[in-house]
């Protein structure tokens, strides 16, 4: 009788574990699943490009609030045709309204080394000298084998010792156009651009986003990515080669469920 009962609950065990890996499984597929009817449905074909659009009717979308400055007085120069920041005679052709069009030159160089290491150890040892406590010794059995022959005895020693070295190098020189979305208060601008390159079976997207001052715009209407405040830039691709490049969905599910 207690191996059947044995017997009946590892086999209650396997189910709750089989249920459990059923659980996500099914999870991991519906996660899944979506995704890959669409791979699905364009295997041999090109990956489709992106409609445009206007980026403030997308979904998430959100207007930029930034602390503003108090309002400053406009100034008029009085019989002169110049204006105060213009850059040409008869028109500033640079952006400067919701809608206009201005090139990000994206010019990114960063290069890091960084090697940190630290040491630390530490030996401690307390003895309170006492051999016989209370008595221990004069004490027949059984109280020798319960009262402690010293007070208090004890030996403790820790150490660590970490290292850490970070090597980057990483350079990425393109331009891409964006448009103005928003006018803030002050008169900075918002600005955000996506290009999309389809080579073969492989688009590479470049999205640039962020708050450029009017003065920083060049001339030729160009602006460079440094000057470009809260700066969001993502470079990056889809189609088959990235998809080869990426780990199943199956071997995601296991690196997030798994503790190990």
């Amino acid at each position: 009788m207690p191996n059947v009962l044995f017997v009946k609950v590892t086999t209650m065990q396997g189910l709750t574990v089989m249920r459990h890996l059923l659980l996500a499984a099914t999870a991991g597929m519906l996660l899944s699943g979506c995704s890959a009817i669409d791979r699905l449905k364009n295997i041999g074909e090109q990956p489709a490009l992106s409609s445009v659009d206007n980026p403030t009717a997308r979904a998430g979308y959100k207007p930029v609030q930034m602390p503003m400055p108090a309002a400053q007085p406009a100034s008029y120069n009085p019989n002169s045709l110049w204006r105060n920041g213009s850059r040409a005679f008869f028109k500033d052709q640079r952006a400067h309204q919701v809608g206009d069009i201005l090139t990000v030159t994206v010019n990114i160089t960063d290069k890091a080394i960084i090697d940190n290491e630290t040491k630390r150890s530490r030996s401690n040892s307390e003895d309170s000298g006492v051999t016989d406590f209370i008595g221990s010794k004069t004490i027949k059995n059984p109280a020798t084998a319960i009262l402690p022959g010293r007070i208090l005895t004890a030996d403790s020693s820790a150490s660590s010792d970490g290292k850490g070295s970070v090597n980057r190098s990483e350079a990425l020189q393109t331009n891409v156009a964006a448009v103005v979305t928003q006018v803030l208060p002050n008169g900075n601008l918002v600005v955000e651009g996506k290009q999309e390159i389809r080579v073969n079976f492989e688009i590479r997207e470049l999205i640039v986003a962020g708050i450029v001052r009017p003065e920083d715009i060049q001339s030729d209407n160009t602006i460079d990515s440094s000057k470009i405040a809260q700066a969001r830039i993502a470079y990056g691709g889809r189609g088959q080669i990235t998809d080869v490049q990426q780990p199943r969905y199956g071997q995601q599910v296991l690196d997030v469920v798994l503790p190990f």
